[in-house]
């Protein structure tokens, strides 16, 4: 598998695997099938995991990877998982520590090699209060230094931000030091952010997001390569006909059919479109079993879209 330069944690593998399909998120699957699951990842060449203590329940995505790591020749791959500070409970710092600890505690590990705030940025502004997400003040003030002492201590290797936040907020946070070493972008063929996207009517940003990571020498980590199954062959898990992913599913039926003209399923040209785009350090799989894992591991080493192929998917 190719590997990609990753900043502060050196080479990365092209894909990563993510916690959410091992842990149930994107349709179901067992602790059997996601610890093989695992186990092949790192044996098809995948260096790095991206876990989240909400991933499934009880932190399962933690849980299934621990296990899989143990017993496994598994000392070279990287670590990620991630915190949820929203800006309504306080104690920013002691929340981050406690979140850490109990995920080394999951993983089995003594570190993270990554550790990535997993709520969202509201406008700088304040705009309208939501509970879930976290404000300016309170990241630039409390968030970034408690991380920053995190890493200095050596519990983490580097930290990110989950750049899906208010567009404002996040550019404003890839431009001001300290940075973040990683920001997780959502970069996939019909720029999709489904239920991810909070903010109404203002416009993703997400191409000028990538940018900016990249002049700012920040790691770009591609996520939601498939629009949470909305960029593959059916939806694998029951939603209403008006859920952002049921809406996108629709959407995306031109790009189903190009993929077929193309002798392509829609996961493996989504997910070479995402390999294909410029400034990508790695791309996240959200793959549930060891059958999606193949069809992406095949996916890569088939290469990146040829100029002709990715105007052909612009269209």
């Amino acid at each position: 598998m190719q590997t990609r330069d990753f900043g502060r944690l050196g080479p990365i593998s092209a894909l990563t695997l993510g916690g959410g399909g091992i842990a149930g998120v994107w349709g179901r699957t067992d602790r059997a099938e996601a610890v093989a699951t695992v186990r092949a990842a790192i044996d098809g060449g995948i260096t790095m995991l991206d876990l989240a203590p909400s991933y499934g329940v009880d932190a399962e995505s933690e849980r299934a990877a621990g296990e899989a790591l143990r017993g496994h020749a598994a000392d070279h791959v990287l670590v990620t998982s991630k915190v949820q500070v929203p800006d309504d409970e306080g104690d920013f710092a002691g929340r981050i520590g406690r979140s850490l600890r109990a995920s080394l505690d999951r993983i089995g590990r003594a570190h993270l090699d990554l550790f990535v705030l997993h709520t969202q940025l509201r406008p700088r502004d304040g705009g309208e209060p939501l509970s879930d997400k976290i404000g300016w003040p309170q990241y630039e003030d409390e968030v970034v230094p408690e991380l920053e002492r995190l890493r200095q201590a050596g519990l983490i290797r580097a930290w990110g931000i989950t750049a899906v936040g208010h567009p404002d907020s996040v550019l404003a946070a890839l431009r001001k030091a300290p940075r973040p070493d990683a920001a997780q972008v959502i970069i996939n063929p019909l720029d999709m952010s489904g239920d991810m996207w909070p903010w109404g009517d203002v416009p993703t940003a997400n191409d000028e997001i990538r940018r900016t990571a990249n002049d700012n020498d920040i790691a770009v980590i591609a996520i939601r390569a498939v629009a949470a199954g909305s960029l593959t062959s059916a939806l694998d898990r029951a939603v209403a006909p008006d859920h952002p992913a049921a809406v996108d599913f629709a959407r995306a039926e031109p790009f189903r059919k190009l993929a077929a003209e193309m002798g392509e399923t829609p996961a493996s040209l989504a997910h070479r479109y995402a390999l294909s785009t410029p400034g990508v350090a790695t791309v996240v799989l959200g793959v549930k079993n060891r059958a999606e894992l193949a069809e992406c591991l095949a996916a890569e080493a088939r290469g990146p879209l040829t100029p002709d192929e990715l105007a052909a998917v612009t269209r």
